[in-house]
Parts: C-alpha cells; structure tokens; sequence
C-alpha cells in the first residue's frame, strides 16, 4: 500500500502490558512491569475474551455458523500450474481460555476467466482477531477479482484490495482493531507463473525436486521487527524493539513497543489492522515475489500460518509432506506434528492453518 490508512488509538485492554514505562531497557525486559506473556504466541492479557473468547460466531455464508475447523479438497481444472490443493483452518488450544475461537482463517478461491488460483491463508491476534481475518477471507478474494487491473497486474489488484478491506475492517463498528490484527500470506497462481504476498510471519515456501528429492525453498519472506529494514523503520518512527527475558532466562520473540509506553508487544513488523502498533512504525504494505514455475523441478506449493513455522523449519516441512500421496493427507500429516510440537514446547496450541498444492500432476508414488 502506497496510502497509510487512518489508524484511531483509544483504549485497549488486550494488550502485553497495562503500566507504561518510557525508562524501558532498549533490547530486552524483565517480566516486571510487563505482564508475562508466552513466548511465541503475540497475545496475552486478563481479559475474558482473549484471543476472541466471548465474540459472538461469525456466519459464513446465509445463516451457516463458521467452524472452528474448516477443510476443503480440490482437484483443479483451470489452466494453470497447480492440479490438485486441500486445506485446513484449525483451532489451537489454550488451558486458560476454554472459549477460545480459532483465529485463523483461509482463503482458496479460482477464477476461470483468468485461469487464477488464490490460496491465503490468515492469522488473527488479539481480542478481535478472529474478526479481522473473517473479514479478509469473506472479502478479499472478491475484491481482487472485480479490481480493474485483476488481468492485467496481479500486484496492484492485491495491493488495492488488501488496503480497501483493511479500511473496511478499520471502520467496522463490530471489530476494535486498536490492539486487533491479522497477518497475511498468500500464493496467486496464474498459468505458470506464480505471485507471493505476504504481510506478516506467515508464509509460503516451493517443494522442488531435486536428485529424486524434494527439497524446501522458501518463497515469501517474515517479517520480524528485528529484521535490517524493518527494525530501522520502526525507531525511526520512535518505536522500540525488544524482546521479554523470563525468570528462566529464556528470551520471546523481538515485539515492537510505543516509545513512551510498554505495548502492544507485537511479534511481526507488519500486519492488517493493530492500529496502535502502526504509530510505532509497523506497516501494512504487501510484499511481493514473483515467479516462474518450472514444470521440470517445482513439485509443491505450502501456505501456512505460524502454527506451522513456528517450531517446524522450511525443510522438515517438505520431508514430512513427502511420502504422503497427496495434499489432504500431506495437510493432515503436517497439522498433526506442528499441535504435537506445540503441546510438547508450550503446553498449548497455536491456530494452525495449512494449504497444500501439487503442481504439474504430481504425485509422491511417481518419484
């Protein structure tokens, strides 16, 4: 995005910390005046609708209540590199929190007229998350669509929709997004060529085949607030970056904070929404790759959230999807050992949501 969009800062009370501090150290904090948040996960706090606990369900469609676990299977017959794709929107789990909602969401729509592919996939944070992402997924794919450039400018068409539903989201009423947002990550694949946008820690990495093998290369790029660029443009927008030290000695992610007070503690640099953070220099603007995909090498697609990343590198990714024989059972596998690495490292479980996409009629049998 080109505009910086409205953003109104008046409360929250979803938030890393409730005492504001302008004395904080510059790289790192002690549990102290900051409440003790969990390592990885972006959102903590005393509220009872953490992580979107108490919001009423959001409909999908007429009337039709939206799942905590969606999944949905495609075979493909648009002209375009991918054959075959499946995805799934899990819940995580969280002890504390018995009403928590999942705040992932996903999005696999095609378009005929274009011979396009959109896989997406969303994760929400903080008290209204699960309003923000459902609002991306319901609208967004649409808006790319009816964009005047959608067949011509694959980028500028994303870019525009991605800011209009954002202001749309910004506006809404229903969706306080003070201390509320989303990440964003997304393959667009046209014929062969395929289109990476990201915004946010989630991600979309290729399975290329290599000497018999498949092998990862990541495709979309995080981005952390620790990041060269990305740390520089939020202390020259007077924020901080620094990461909680716990009593063990272990150190969370690098967050961003206000200059003069000891929130939000967000873990990414940009995201859609998280009005307070984008005055301390986080932005929303997409970041784009693009691509070529070869029918020779490129195998496999994977758009996940971090539920995935997190404690499950780029290359274990495609060992684990590799003997499976196609992408539901490679979906499946991979959500599987990312909630057992969770419950294993944490004790909870992060939102996880997974695509696969088999491209140029691959199968794991044929090779």
């Amino acid at each position: 995005m080109s505009e910086s969009k409205p953003h109104s800062v008046v409360h929250s009370s979803n938030h890393v910390g409730d005492n504001g501090s302008s004395d904080a150290p510059k790289d790192k904090k002690k549990g102290g005046i900051i409440s003790k948040i969990r390592r990885r996960l972006t959102v903590q706090g005393d509220s009872e609708t953490l992580d979107g606990g108490a919001m009423a369900e959001l409909s999908r469609g007429a009337g039709r209540p939206k799942p905590s676990d969606q999944t949905e299977d495609h075979h493909l017959h648009l002209r375009c590199a991918v054959t075959e794709y499946s995805g799934v929107s899990k819940k995580g789990h969280a002890p504390y929190n018995p009403r928590k909602k999942n705040q992932d969401a996903l999005i696999m729509a095609d378009d005929p007229a274009t011979n396009t592919l959109i896989l997406c996939v969303l994760d929400g944070h903080g008290e209204h998350g699960d309003g923000v992402s459902a609002q991306f997924r319901d609208q967004l794919a649409m808006e790319m669509m009816s964009h005047p450039c959608w067949a011509t400018d694959i980028k500028k068409a994303a870019a525009d929709a991605i800011a209009k539903v954002e202001h749309q989201v910004i506006r809404n009423f229903r969706i306080d997004t003070e201390f509320s947002g989303t990440t964003l990550s997304m393959a667009v694949i046209r014929g062969n060529k395929l289109t990476g946008v990201n915004i946010g820690d989630s991600r979309v990495i290729l399975g290329l085949e290599q000497d018999g093998k498949l092998v990862a290369e990541e495709f979309t790029h995080d981005h952390k607030p620790d990041t060269p660029g990305e740390k520089e443009r939020i202390l020259a927008a007077g924020g901080r970056v620094f990461a909680v030290e716990y009593d063990d000695g272990i150190d969370g992610p690098p967050r961003v904070w206000l200059g003069h007070m000891d929130v939000p503690g967000l873990a990414m640099s940009r995201s859609l929404g998280d009005a307070v953070a984008h005055t301390a220099g986080v932005i929303s603007d997409p970041a784009f790759t693009e691509k070529e995909l070869d029918p020779s090498s490129d195998r496999v697609i994977v758009v996940a959230t971090d539920g995935l990343w997190e404690f499950i590198e780029n290359d274990e990714t495609i060992d684990l999807l590799f003997p499976t024989p196609g992408p539901a059972e490679a979906v499946d596998c991979l959500v599987k050992e990312a909630n057992a690495r969770w419950m294993q490292e944490e004790q909870v479980i992060d939102d996880t949501t997974i695509i696969v996409a088999h491209l140029f009629d691959y199968k794991a049998s044929d090779e």
